[in-house]
């Protein structure tokens, strides 16, 4: 059993894809109380239908948010009393009962975005998000040292200027889910969940994020990894915990060698991240029931991540995200190269951009046959969702057919490479020259026609590569604004 955070497509539709081309059968909710881009999902038809659907289970992946909130979104704009959430939250506490199967849970810690539109935050977020955040760093520094005279000046001046309500609203929301993730904390320890998952949503090394990370933290030091973690980022822990839980029915301790690119490598500290990779990798590693091994030739998979060789972590629409291979990409695509050569299993987590690929090295790996004996592939949203996604389907590769995993490979390339690099960053540079960047946000009356331009685009795109050649995709917008394709692979 499935509960997903809501219903983009990399909380369900690639989810299920992944673990059904493995052989295993996903029971999802009905759409219709799963959130989507303009309403809240609906916990009470949530929590009938998995009374009626749990003696039907091996075991269940649950979205707290979800089932306490109505979803991701909600649970960063609700305006649910304590007495609400207090009636809900004893229902999840009782879910154990009810739910005689192994229970791994996922919740998150309300991100703090640098900026933010359209309607994933509060209305007010759009004009008053880069002071907020400014804020929330130095309170987070604040807590944990004395601030210099010039950032207690730049605080107070802060505090005069954002406006009362407005701030109270995202202060006292924040203090609610927090309060709400150290009951879930409790609970877990009390044996109420097999395993809890809790996700640093956007985040930076200051932020009130963080901040409540690190209480977190320090509230459950004593609690071992294998019942509960912090992890960073959010929209990978579905199929993180479910390839966990086909893991562990299975009785398997599959191992993951990290192969870096050069440069700073693991060192690297990630845009929307507290963590840098060295630390956040084998987290992820280990929630999915995996170990960390010393040597590519001892591992079940060669998790290969691309990172910038200088560390400086960019969103994939930047101009320097051309097609033209660093030395960086070629020798990072040669050593690629000599571990598929050698029959190993290798996923890639290309993370050098943030919410895409990188052209340059993508390119240059993409010459020969390198692209149809990768595990997975993966370049989207987040480098902690792309690692996350990277280790559950390098994993599961070995399950399918060689047809399955090829789909799902170019399902991420024509997603992650041709559409977010590229047709997204030319549609969003069109939309800066003529002063309309709110339609990123909400395409209003104009999807069928942006639709139609990034369709033509990425099957460019594709017609360039041997191993994209010919495939027959269909793409749709599901959320109604460029953040996201629905990738719909046809032959």
């Amino acid at each position: 059993m499935y509960v997903p955070l809501d219903n983009r497509p990399v909380c369900i539709d690639y989810v299920q894809q992944t673990m059904e081309a493995a052989g295993c059968k996903i029971i999802l909710p009905p759409a219709k109380y799963i959130a989507t881009n303009n309403k809240n999902g609906d916990p009470d038809g949530l929590w009938a239908w998995l009374a009626t659907k749990a003696p039907k289970a091996d075991a269940a992946v649950i979205s707290t948010d979800s089932l306490l909130y109505g979803g991701l979104v909600a649970s960063r704009t609700h305006h649910l009393s304590r007495e609400q959430l207090s009636t809900r939250l004893e229902r999840l506490h009782e879910l154990k009962t009810t739910l005689p199967i192994k229970l791994y849970a996922f919740t998150t810690i309300m991100r703090t975005p640098r900026a933010s539109r359209g309607r994933v935050e509060p209305p007010y977020y759009a004009q008053l998000g880069p002071d907020i955040f400014a804020y929330s760093e130095l309170i987070d520094e604040q807590e944990q040292r004395r601030l210099t005279p010039v950032k207690q000046s730049r605080l107070a001046e802060l505090e005069a200027k954002l406006p009362k309500a407005e701030l109270s609203d995202w202060l006292g929301r924040r203090e609610l889910n927090h309060q709400i993730n150290i009951k879930l904390t409790q609970m877990a320890r009390n044996g109420k969940f097999h395993y809890l998952a809790i996700g640093k949503d956007d985040n930076a090394p200051l932020s009130a994020t963080h901040m409540e990370a690190r209480k977190l933290s320090m509230a459950t030091f004593e609690m071992p990894a294998e019942q509960l973690q912090l992890l960073d980022g959010v929209d990978q822990l579905g199929l993180l915990l479910l390839v966990r839980a086909y893991n562990e029915m299975n009785d398997l301790k599959p191992s993951i060698y990290p192969l870096y690119s050069p440069g700073i490598g693991a060192g690297t500290l990630p845009q929307y991240s507290d963590s840098r990779l060295q630390d956040s990798v084998p987290a992820q590693i280990k929630a999915v029931g995996a170990k960390l091994v010393p040597t590519p030739a001892s591992a079940d998979l060669v998790l290969a991540l691309n990172t910038p060789p200088d560390g400086e972590v960019k969103d994939s629409t930047a101009g320097d995200n051309q097609y033209f291979a660093s030395l960086a990409n070629k020798q990072f695509v040669t050593t690629l190269k000599e571990h598929l050569r050698t029959g190993r299993n290798v996923s890639l987590a290309d993370i050098s951009y943030a919410n895409g690929a990188d052209n340059g090295f993508m390119n240059l790996l993409a010459q020969g046959d390198a692209l149809s004996r990768l595990a997975a592939y993966n370049g989207w949203n987040t480098a902690d969702n792309s690692v996350g996604f990277a280790i559950a389907q390098g994993l599961m590769a070995k399950y399918m057919t060689s047809a399955e995993r090829e789909r799902l490979v170019k399902q991420r390339l024509i997603d992650d490479w041709f559409y977010q690099s590229n047709a997204r960053s030319i549609v969003a540079d069109e939309l800066d020259k003529h002063n309309r960047e709110e339609m990123k946000y909400e395409l209003e009356g104009a999807t069928k026609p942006v639709l139609a331009f990034v369709t033509d685009k990425c099957q460019s795109l594709a017609q360039s590569y041997q191993f994209t050649k010919n495939t027959q995709f269909k793409l749709s917008l599901p959320w109604n604004r460029l953040f996201e394709v629905d990738v719909d692979i046809k032959k």
